[in-house]
């Protein structure tokens, strides 16, 4: 396709294509009675209990245990246990309920959040598009990945290895814990291509029953000692800190785990809508947590032996099995939810210009959002095996979790910050007195995330700084090449002013140019006219672009625009959460005046074959990686849906 025909270069670096041209506008469209809206409220709440909370539903599994098993009794012997609990306590209200549902939520680019919906509501709130926020917006996409990767293995592990602890036959059946973990993630992968939304509708009632259970088990415990209940005091949690020194800095990375999964919150905000995502971690999700890590803080109290798996040791024996069933299936709730995110997340990336084109799928003819992304899956997949194999138990596996999700959570307070001064216009005292000890909090986390390095930490790390090495020579190639293509092209304008002088023979019907930049020739163009000296009686120069919107209302969609007689510029414009269908949109253009018969209308693509060029400005393995995506992107036939019995490719050699 023409330079890149699915992105249309901006300053910072490309913002290519978008969606579904039938994408449901969300729940603040579905307008009707108030008896109707609260049902759709109550709806959404309960929804957002199975997709939004699933990770972080989890982190009871996992997160007392790994901050414990780092702690050692200062003072008080039960010091430990109340200031792990404390912080935990305090981290969930600090991190999530304050930083994510009260003011990160209010970053809301159209009612959509996450890395990519976040970086172009500050585009738009600086005015300009900046290198430095694009270059934030990639790490955050990366580290999203390399998040996406562990969860998995971490919660399906931490879940099936309850199998070790089975009243009287754990012994037997700890060898079949990682095969069975493999088995269960290998199944979740194969899954996909199917879809979940003939499975997601019971999503939010397992999750339900989850949440419950937790809170359950921890009110059957608190009474084992409920003076746990003083860990509500952060007293304890800053004495345990003072009195453990570097240990109870690097403590703080294990108390993280509790909060892994809060970016979902905001990045699935557009699915759901803030006010029945806050509802539901306020009224059900939070206070059950919070009784959970108070009744595995009471048990280990009582019975310190506790700590090294406190949540199956407070079951009781006859719940045992069902709790152990319910908790592997949550487990793989959770992951499920972080693929569906990493298959949204990589769909937004293709269209603002940070990943080629990759071949995505819809899984429901319903739903826009149920996609697949082979690719992704693939790739996903390999990655979730390897860990296990790596590290086999989740206590190894903690080592390594966490320091992705940190790094995100930072990047999505420098963020705010801009957005906070230029677009909601804080002052300075009121960012001084939130904003700075949110990023404080931030970075000691991220900080204490960064001491596990040795351990395992490295890995998400490697993988996320993979990622944006690849993300950044995409969109930098992409910009190399689209500059070389316009200093070697005709501005449009006067091709068409020399084709009036002398005009070449015409061939009936409308042929279609896919252009970047419909300000100049398309090199398709170009080409016919040289080759085989002909003319189309109607001609379209065909731009694809992305706003920075995540959908495009139908009226905006379409912008027609004469050039000459024979020439039309056609821009269809689409929001980085939808997916390009052109056929479909040119459907529309009838009603605005250009007629046409799709099924008598030649599209043309100019395929340009790369070679390096030592004066492209790209280091020479740069180059040749710029050169690798660009072959293995997908076709542009099947990522804009044209019918490809009608497209007509031609093509040229480039030096980049």
């Amino acid at each position: 396709m023409d330079a890149s025909a699915s992105a249309t270069p901006a300053p910072a670096g490309p913002v290519s294509i978008s969606q579904d041209c039938d994408a449901d506008p969300g729940p603040k469209a579905k307008a009707g009675p108030v008896r109707g809206r609260k049902r759709s409220f109550a709806a959404l709440s309960f929804g957002a209990v199975g997709v939004v909370f699933g990770d972080i539903g989890t982190s009871p599994l996992y997160a007392l245990r790994e901050a414990l098993a780092h702690s050692r009794p200062v003072g008080s012997p039960n010091l430990a246990v109340l200031g792990v609990v404390s912080l935990i306590l305090w981290t969930l209200t600090l991190i999530v309920t304050v930083k994510y549902v009260l003011v990160l939520m209010r970053a809301n680019n159209g009612g959509e959040g996450g890395p990519v919906a976040l970086m172009n509501l500050a585009q738009t709130a600086i005015g300009r598009a900046s290198t430095l926020l694009f270059l934030v917006g990639i790490l955050g996409v990366s580290l999203f990945y390399a998040d996406g990767i562990i969860t998995p293995a971490f919660s399906v592990l931490s879940a099936v290895e309850g199998l070790k602890g089975a009243p009287h036959v754990g012994a037997v059946l700890t060898p079949l814990v990682l095969p069975l973990a493999g088995a269960i993630l290998i199944g979740l992968f194969m899954a996909q291509a199917r879809g979940t939304h003939r499975v997601g509708a019971l999503f939010g009632p397992i999750m339900t029953l989850w949440f419950l259970t937790l809170g359950v088990l921890g009110v059957i415990n608190l009474k084992a000692d409920p003076g746990v209940l003083a860990a509500f005091n952060p007293y304890w949690a800053v004495r345990f800190l003072l009195q453990n020194g570097r240990v109870g800095f690097v403590i703080l990375g294990s108390v993280f785990l509790a909060v892994t999964g809060a970016e979902a919150l905001y990045a699935d905000m557009g699915q759901f809508g803030r006010y029945p995502i806050r509802a539901a971690w306020g009224i059900l999700v939070f206070p059950c947590l919070a009784l959970n890590y108070l009744g595995q803080g009471a048990l280990v109290l009582t019975h310190p032996g506790a700590r090294l798996s406190p949540f199956f040791d407070m079951t009781p024996h006859e719940a045992y099995w069902p709790v152990l069933t319910l908790a592997t299936v949550a487990a793989v709730i959770a992951s499920q939810a972080v693929i569906t995110g990493a298959f949204s997340m990589t769909r937004q990336a293709v269209q603002v210009g940070l990943l080629p084109r990759i071949e995505i799928r819809r899984t429901s003819l319903t739903q826009s959002g149920q996609i697949y992304v082979p690719a992704v899956s693939g790739l996903m997949a390999v990655g979730v095996l390897i860990l296990l194999v790596i590290f086999q138990s989740s206590h190894r596996l903690a080592a390594a979790y966490g320091a992705a999700v940190t790094g995100t959570m930072f990047l999505s307070t420098a963020v705010l910050f801009v957005v906070a001064r230029r677009l909601w216009r804080w002052r300075w005292i009121q960012i001084i007195a939130l904003l700075v000890p949110i990023a404080f909090i931030d970075t000691v986390f991220m900080a204490s995330n960064l001491t596990k390095i040795a351990d395992g930490a490295w890995l998400p790390l490697l993988f996320g700084g993979t990622l944006v090495i690849v993300m950044w020579t995409w969109s930098k190639g992409v910009r190399i090449l689209t500059e070389k293509t316009r200093s070697d092209s005709q501005p449009i304008a006067d091709l068409v002013e020399i084709l009036s002088r002398k005009p070449p023979h015409r061939a009936p019907g409308t042929a279609m140019f896919l252009t970047a930049n419909p300000d100049l020739a398309p090199a398709a163009l170009m080409h016919n006219l040289e080759h085989n000296k002909v003319l189309h009686e109607r001609n379209v120069l065909l731009t694809v672009e992305t706003a920075d919107t995540p959908r495009v209302a139908e009226d905006d969609r379409v912008r027609i625009e004469a050039i000459g007689p024979d020439f039309k510029r056609v821009t269809l414009r689409y929001g980085f959460m939808e997916s390009p269908n052109v056929p479909k949109t040119l459907a529309h253009c009838k009603k605005l005046g250009l007629k046409f018969d799709i099924m008598s209308t030649s599209f043309f693509l100019g395929r340009r074959s790369l070679v390096p060029d030592a004066r492209s400005g790209m280091p020479p393995w740069q180059d040749h990686l710029f050169i690798f995506l660009m072959r293995n992107a997908a076709s542009p036939i099947d990522f804009f849906k044209l019918p490809p019995g009608r497209v007509v490719e031609m093509g040229a050699q480039i030096a980049v």
